[in-house]
């Protein structure tokens, strides 16, 4: 047989579309043609193709070969193809029966004497796959990251002759499900909520940040542990689900960070640095890439300083707070990332940060404190629900023995609170709008007539009045309430404390 169709997927984003590689043999001078839109990786697979049969003992074809990855207008990047030009070419010579590849695709690079080495993206492919119904081949460190999508079908191997001895059922490789532990549980936070002393109004926050799924920023003097209650947060947040796991997977496989089996079902917690750029945090570059904001999919994403962030990165971030994804658009090509992620900000007074500290005075002058208030902009504080300070604590607060709740106490209340928004609307009160926002966050008159007052009293936008709503809801999941009170209401405005003024 002079023609062969070996499948793959090429990677588009958190898509992988499939790719078939046409294989054929033709009279001519002995040569190796690749079309199909290739880029440099690509066309060069060529020369790992050639060395790899002939150092793993098959033989290269002395005939006129021609490779086309369809379809033709899908650019193709990376080493991920060479595996599935390898078994094309041994189907086409009749190395390999080319029936039996029907049912695979493959995926992996090779090396000179034959070896398969991992590639980016391997998940995103395994699921469009098992969607399919077809088999996978992957590299041997990429199986167990495959066999996370579900398949029973994901076999891995460490060298082309391993692939063409299952193929030909010499020896079958064994399935990598059956290596794959999975870890459902919430376990033990390794940051425990009972390390921090005092701070009751700050903790009180977490919780509800965490059980509404609420984005929180907290603002007062440095050392007071903002950055530490921040790094609890995950530790009190439900476990993914299946499959929120799976699409944080996928998003992590892109660049080539596998997250371990045991860590694959608690939030991701991303905490960029202030030098952060636009591209870093929201997705980018020639070849587009995820930002923070999709690395943060489903998990919390953490900026200490935002003042300190450039401007303009920081108000990137708006649309993605707001869809729950992130479009990168290129000249050739338009990219989707997933960017439903919960936003955690702390920021200072003041640029030396002791404004209205009660023991040290500012050394700040009027102007640079308007200056460093001036880089957050009023739409991307509204996009917050809740501001908290976190102020200064006396040494016998700091030094006292830990007396606290710990964050497993405070898990049991915010899993059953997320329960109760799970049975009434299927999703966190986050996410509550337009009607739906209506039917389950009802007000009596007396609390419509209370939340009009503090909308002008407090220069509320519409979104902050939504946003207040949100929460007072979650107050009222959080104590077992099926209607709003009063004092569910009142607590949620006493959490806009920079609506009130609390930088002053």
């Amino acid at each position: 047989m002079s023609l062969s169709l070996i499948y793959t997927r090429a990677q588009l984003g958190v898509e992988a579309p499939q790719v078939t590689v046409e294989t054929h043999l033709s009279n001519g001078l002995p040569s190796l043609a690749i079309v199909g839109l290739p880029e440099t990786a690509v066309k060069e697979s060529r020369e790992r193709v050639r060395s790899a049969l002939l150092n793993s003992g098959f033989e290269f074809p002395t005939r006129r070969v021609t490779i086309n990855l369809a379809p033709a207008d899908l650019p193709k990047q990376g080493g991920r193809y060479d595996l599935a030009i390898a078994v094309g070419i041994l189907a086409a010579t009749g190395q390999i029966d080319a029936a039996h590849c029907a049912s695979y695709e493959f995926f992996g690079e090779l090396a000179l004497n034959g070896a398969i080495r991992p590639v980016n993206g391997v998940l995103p492919s395994a699921v469009a796959a098992s969607e399919k119904g077809k088999a996978i081949f992957v590299p041997n460190d990429n199986a167990e990251e495959a066999a996370f999508s579900g398949s029973k079908h994901v076999f891995g191997a460490s060298h082309l002759v391993q692939v063409c001895q299952h193929i030909l059922g010499l020896e079958h490789c064994i399935p990598a499900q059956e290596r794959l532990h999975e870890e459902g549980q919430h376990g033990a936070p390794t940051k425990d909520l009972s390390e921090v002393n005092g701070q009751y109004l700050a903790k009180r926050a977490l919780e509800i940040a965490a059980a509404g799924g609420h984005n929180l920023l907290f603002f007062g003097p440095p050392g007071t542990g903002k950055s530490m209650l921040a790094a609890r947060l995950p530790g009190i947040m439900p476990p993914l689900s299946r499959m929120e796991a799976l699409e944080v997977a996928s998003i992590y496989s892109l660049i080539g960070q596998p997250r371990p089996s045991v860590q694959r079902f608690e939030r991701p917690f991303r905490s960029p640095h202030h030098s952060a750029s636009s591209a870093a945090l929201v997705g980018g570059g020639s070849t587009p890439a995820p930002g923070e904001v999709s690395l943060a999919h489903r998990g919390v994403l953490f900026l200490d300083e935002l003042p300190e962030f450039d401007r303009r990165s920081l108000e990137v971030l708006r649309e993605p707070i707001e869809s729950g994804s992130v479009n990168i658009s290129r000249a050739k090509s338009r990219l989707v990332f997933p960017a439903c992620f919960q936003l955690l900000a702390a920021i200072n007074p003041c640029p030396c940060g002791y404004l209205g500290h009660p023991n040290i005075a500012c050394s700040c002058t009027s102007q640079s404190v308007a200056r460093y208030r001036k880089k957050l902009s009023g739409p991307l504080i509204d996009r917050f629900d809740l501001h908290v300070e976190v102020g200064f604590q006396p040494g016998n607060v700091v030094l006292a023995k830990r007396s606290g709740e710990s964050s497993a106490d405070v898990y049991s209340r915010v899993k059953a609170a997320r329960k109760r928004q799970r049975t009434r609307q299927s999703c966190a009160n986050s996410s509550l709008s337009g009607s739906d926002l209506e039917q389950h966050c009802a007000l009596a008159p007396e609390l419509s007539t209370m939340l009009e007052l503090a909308m002008d009293k407090l220069s509320l936008s519409a979104r902050g009045v939504h946003r207040v709503i949100r929460v007072a809801r979650t107050l009222a999941d959080l104590e077992g309430e099926e209607t709003l009170q009063a004092t569910h209401l009142q607590e949620a405005l006493a959490y806009r404390g920079l609506d009130r003024g609390g930088l002053e």
